[in-house]
């Protein structure tokens, strides 16, 4: 059954897989990755069987066998068919996602119902065929088995062997550790490293990698803990910072560039899936003209970089300034929920009223709790919304977003109360529903995700034409910016492209201004902070990109399912969790990435490790903060 499945993903993906490894190689290897998984179903009745192997159990035993059998062919089964959505989504099979998304069954519902809904009837049908089958096919091994007479004493002796091979079939291998996802990783295509393995091995993987989640990116390399922090803290950007906290090791204070008598207002607006593939300036495709128009009246990232590939990443990334990792987001994870540094903290402590403001349910993905015990006051959501004009699958529309940041703003000018608030987006999400009538589309059938990405803009614009004409607009710093693209894929070990991402720095006095240098989302944070007027304390170890006196980074770091990318200039390297890196130039113009014969000196390789490692340290320790008391 796995192989069928495996050879429908080869008609589908044919290019890719002959391009990565012959076909001999893709089965015989997806065959031992099936092997493992099907050893693990076979061994929890084989360590039961010296407690059933009796004639007062048999019947026990051939209920029992059959049972755990139709069990596990229907879980496979599932995994099975619900990959094709899967694959054509996130370019890779299901993984941590999968079960992450499970938790919110009313959107995944409503976005499989609406772009996929052929697909989720064919599996539903599939499955209870299937299951009705198992069923009928049980019960009549069942009345044959039981009224066979039993051979207690062969059992016995074939029982040992057959554990054995089990074990041995589970571990694959003679090498020094047992063989897992990484060991099928054959080629630089992620999708076709992920095809060779099968969909209840990959989740059941990534649950059980959860376990490790604290230390995610020590994989990376051998450094110290003392090691990895001297070295991210000795960046040339942070050459003149002090750190006088040894609980605390980051923490450092950064003075404000722009002197002000009142610190701006600062709104964060993180755009839902809006890459620089739908920016024509970015080289992507002409759906954005709204946000072009905005770079005239600030500060334009031309080498912008999202941290990952999901909405918390870009959360974690903007407002905590964090670094990427192979865990889930810091959104989620359980020491992070309260004692995590972000902006709002920050801004909290300076006396601003801080919010989020959210189109769909705030719970999604963990945003409310962890919002709530890091700094934001208040949480509005779908609910807080009246009479919107429309409402999708994952919320309000983003015209009713930006309605209520609208009103939101303009009450907090009239109460002469400073206020930080993260609006965050939701209507260029899969499956791109907006109102009808608000826009010319790009293509038929209306809901794509160029249409939607073209809705996202038009809502865009119409809120900077009421802002700019607005009382709070002299008073307050705006940063429109992606979480990430969509889709990201490719059949490189990170798909670079798809990492770039727009921004811009606009209101108040900001004048244009083009920042050519690679930049990531990790440095927004206290360049806004800084261009604010704010001078803190602040953990982050993004740069300041207003300070003048210091040469700008000019790189960026992103994770991409277990690999970890640095973009250094033109420089791109890959470290994968064998400790082995990859070194690539990439060419903007193309888009590609292209074999660099540049050798790596060790301490290039030291710093780039120390960067993958350092989420890990900071996350383990729970030193991701600026204590109360400072000195």
């Amino acid at each position: 059954m796995l192989s069928l499945f495996r050879l429908g993903y080869f008609i589908l993906f044919d290019e890719r897989i002959l391009a990565a490894t012959d076909l001999p190689n893709y089965f015989l290897l997806g065959i031992r990755a099936d092997i493992i998984q099907v050893g693990y179903f076979t061994l929890i009745p084989l360590l039961l069987f010296p407690l059933l192997n009796s004639s007062h159990f048999h019947h026990t035993w051939v209920r029992f066998s059959l049972l755990w059998f139709a069990f596990c062919f229907s879980v496979m089964l599932f995994m099975e068919v619900s990959t094709p959505a899967f694959l054509l989504q996130y370019d890779s099979r299901p993984n941590r996602l999968f079960f992450e998304y499970l938790l919110y069954p009313k959107e995944v519902i409503g976005t499989l119902w609406q772009g996929f809904r052929g697909w989720l009837l064919i599996g539903g049908i599939t499955l209870t065929i299937t299951i009705y089958s198992l069923t009928i096919v049980t019960k009549h091994l069942s009345h044959r088995l039981r009224a066979r007479t039993p051979h207690h004493g062969v059992a016995w002796l074939l029982w040992p062997f057959i554990v054995v091979i089990t074990l041995f079939g589970i571990r694959s291998t003679l090498a020094h550790r047992p063989a897992n996802p990484a060991f099928f990783a054959v080629t630089s295509d992620a999708l076709v490293n992920s095809l060779l393995i099968n969909s209840s091995y990959s989740v059941a993987y990534a649950a059980y990698n959860l376990k490790h989640e604290a230390k995610a990116n020590r994989v990376y390399g051998d450094l110290s803990d003392e090691k990895v922090i001297q070295i991210i803290t000795s960046e040339p950007h942070l050459q003149h910072a002090q750190f006088p906290l040894k609980d605390y090791p980051t923490v450092h204070f950064q003075p404000a560039t722009s002197q002000r008598e009142q610190p701006l207002n600062i709104v964060i607006i993180l755009e839902e899936s809006l890459g620089a593939t739908f920016v024509e300036s970015l080289g992507g495709i002409a759906a954005t003209p709204n946000l072009e128009q905005l770079k005239q009246h600030g500060w334009w990232f031309e080498n912008l970089y999202a941290t990952g590939i999901r909405s918390v990443r870009g959360i974690e990334a903007v407002v905590s300034g964090f670094l990427p990792s192979r865990a889930r987001s810091t959104v989620k994870l359980s020491n992070s929920q309260r004692y995590f540094y972000t902006i709002a903290d920050t801004l909290k402590r300076e006396g601003y009223h801080t919010e989020f403001i959210y189109g769909g349910e705030a719970h999604f993905d963990n945003m409310a709790a962890f919002f709530s015990g890091n700094g934001f006051s208040t949480i509005i959501d779908q609910d807080d919304f009246e009479n919107p004009l429309f409402v999708g699958s994952w919320g309000v529309s983003d015209q009713d977003l930006f309605k209520k940041l609208h009103e939101r703003l303009n009450a907090a000018e009239q109460r002469h109360e400073p206020t930080f608030t993260l609006a965050f987006s939701s209507s260029n999400h899969e499956p791109f529903e907006f109102p009808d009538g608000e826009i010319g589309p790009l293509e038929q059938p209306q809901h794509t995700v160029n249409n939607a990405v073209k809705y996202a803009d038009h809502a865009l614009g119409e809120f900077f034409s009421q802002a700019m004409q607005s009382n709070y607009w002299q008073n307050t710093l705006f940063l429109v910016v992606a979480d990430h693209d969509t889709r990201v894929y490719g059949d490189e070990l990170i798909p670079l492209s798809k990492f770039h991402i727009p921004g811009v720095i606009l209101g108040a006095d900001i004048s244009p201004h083009k920042i050519t240098a690679v930049a990531s989302q990790i440095d927004l944070a206290p360049t806004l902070l800084s261009l604010a007027g704010v001078s803190a304390y602040l953990p982050t170890l993004g740069q300041d990109l207003s300070r003048s006196d210091i040469a700008p980074a000019n790189r960026a770091m992103m994770q991409f399912g277990d690999n970890f990318g640095w973009l250094e200039g033109k420089d791109f390297t890959v470290l994968t969790t064998d400790k082995e890196t990859h070194e690539f130039v990439y060419d903007r113009a193309k888009k590609r990435q292209l074999p660099s014969n540049k050798p790596l000196s060790p301490k290039r390789i030291e710093r780039i490790q120390a960067h993958a490692m350092a989420s890990s340290v900071l996350y383990e320790k729970r030193v991701y903060y600026v204590p109360k008391a400072m000195p």
